[in-house]
Parts: C-alpha cells; structure tokens; sequence
C-alpha cells in the first residue's frame, strides 16, 4: 500500500497541471513516499485530459480518470475515493493556490497523530469577496449546525485516513461539507491545519452564485440526514402523527360542540360552517401525507439505490 494518494478533481486546468506536477513529484521524491496522484478531468475542454495522458506516460505514479461531461467536483472526489488505495489520502484543487509543500504536516498528523480528518484553514486568503463572503456565511452556519468547529470547511486542501474515504460518499454539492459528512458516519478525531493560500495564477475561477444557494440547500440536506437519513420515519411520522392528532381534536371539538347545543335544545350550526372545521381537516391532510412520505422514505432507505453513477470515458494507470 502507498503512502499517499492524492486526488485532485480538475476542469479546464490545462496550464496548472505541468507545475503542479512538478511540484507534488518534488515533495514526493524528497520526504521518499511511495504515491499515486489521481486526477479526474471533471468534463475539461481545453485539453486538460491530453496533458493528464502525457504526464502519466512520463510518470507511471500519475492515474487519470475522465468524465464525460461535467458533473460537479463532489463527483470526482467520490470516483477519486474509489480509485485512492493509500494509508492516507490528501484532496488539493489544481488551481496552484493550494501548496503542496504542506502535504508532508498532513500526513503527520493523520499517520501519526491518528486523526481522521484534518481540513486545511486558508487563514490569509487571496479570493474576490464575492467568493469570501458566502464562504464566511456557511463556515459560521456549519459550525451553528455541526457542532464542528472548523475555520474552513470549504477548503479543498484535505487530508484523511484510508478509513474515512472508504466510508462517506460525496454527491451533489456535497464536498464543502465532507466533515460533517464523516462525523455523521462515526469519525469524531476532526482537526484543521492553517494553509497557505496562494492567488491563482492560470485561468479563471468556477465559483458562481448558483453555489451559494446550492451549498444551504446541501447544508439542510446534511442536517436533516445525519438526524433521519436511516429513519425518516422518526421525523415524518412524529409531526405527521402530532398533525393528523391535531386536525382529529378539532374535528372531534366541534362534534362534541353540536351535540352539547342539540342536547340543551340550542340551534346548532351545521359543523361545515365554522372555518375551524377545514383547519382541522388541513391538520388531518397534512398529517396523513407526511405519514405517508415517511413510509416511502424507509421504504428507500432500506432498499438502497445507486446514486453515484458517472460516465466515464477513459482512465490512464487506472486499475
């Protein structure tokens, strides 16, 4: 088993990657790891892929998985975890703003230290504040949620044992939230590492505002399945239940109502006629459906399904 396995999701990075190869072989060949560098050309058009071919013909440590459209960087990083064999497994953009130089501190502190994950901190950062901002906001709600207490939950400088990367799966937007995704799946020893930042020198960046809205829609996702995502019956069925109880008093209140005005010989309105009667039956409706959707949802839960499934078009040094 190598030492490491670097996993570095890429799209349209053709210039990066030469230095950045040089780069990480540098560090290898001088701390003496054993190694495998993954890329995974995340649907590139400006021949990221035939720089990836070349530089694993120069370099048999060099892997390279391609897609064949693009899917989004928590897709790569879930195919990349699959291909990764090492003791210890360190994700990094291909961007040349996250530094190699601090993979040697990584591996110490999860080979040694025995941590499962250690998230980089890009303490001194050198984005626009149209990416800095949002990244501000969901490091704070995280952290509010998590109970996590990390700087820099987005930080795509990552180190992590061989154990974790074989237990989460990544999906959607889901990467900026990887410790949380690993706490939920039983991995406590979470810590950070300040990173140099470094601004980026190739291309442009692939942060948009559609991420902003994806990344607390994930956020919510997250919570909601590291509470319920093996149970979502705990969660619809009891407010389903406290719903349909709900509308069934209301209802029962105004029979009751009716039959104690009948019995005192009082003019009872018809029960249709109070705007409680169709609260009570929106109770009831409400309750009847997320009783429902909680059924369907341990029905799926138990029978599994496959919802990391990518096209791959070619690998190089692949097994």
């Amino acid at each position: 088993m190598n030492n490491l396995s670097l996993v570095i999701p890429l799209l349209n990075e053709v210039e990066s990657l030469p230095e950045l190869h040089v780069w990480i072989k540098g560090v290898m060949d001088k701390y003496k790891y054993s190694y495998e560098i993954i890329f995974i050309d995340d649907g590139s058009t400006d021949g990221s892929w035939q720089m990836i071919q070349n530089l694993s013909k120069e370099n048999p440590n060099v892997k390279g998985i391609k897609f064949r459209r693009n899917y989004g960087k928590s897709a790569a990083l879930n195919v990349g975890f699959s291909e990764a064999e090492a003791e210890v497994v360190i994700t990094m953009d291909a961007d040349l703003q996250d530094s190699p130089d601090e993979i040697p501190e990584l591996y110490k502190r999860i080979k040694e230290d025995r941590y499962d994950l250690i998230s980089g901190w890009k303490k001194k950062r050198y984005d626009p504040i149209s990416k800095t901002l949002p990244t501000k906001l969901f490091n704070w709600a995280t952290r509010k949620m998590s109970g996590i207490y990390l700087h820099d939950f987005n930080c795509g400088l990552k180190a992590y044992s061989y154990e974790v990367i074989k237990n989460i799966e990544v999906y959607g937007e889901m990467h900026r939230y990887i410790p949380v995704i690993a706490k939920s799946a039983g991995f406590n020893k979470i810590g950070e590492q300040v990173v140099e930042h470094r601004a980026r020198k190739y291309g442009t960046t692939k942060f948009g505002l559609n991420r902003f809205v994806n990344g607390l829609l994930d956020l919510m996702t997250i919570f909601f399945m590291g509470k319920f995502g093996k149970k979502p019956m705990h969660f619809f069925g009891v407010y389903g239940l406290l719903s349909f109880i709900l509308g069934a008093f209301t209802a029962l209140y105004l029979l009751v109502n009716k039959f104690i005005n009948i019995i005192n010989h009082q003019k009872a309105a018809l029960v249709t006629d109070s705007p409680i009667f169709y609260l009570g039956i929106v109770f009831m409706l409400i309750g009847t459906q997320m009783f429902l959707a909680g059924f369907l949802g341990e029905m799926i839960s138990r029978n599994g399904g496959e919802r990391n499934k990518y096209a791959v078009s070619e690998k190089t040094n692949c097994n």
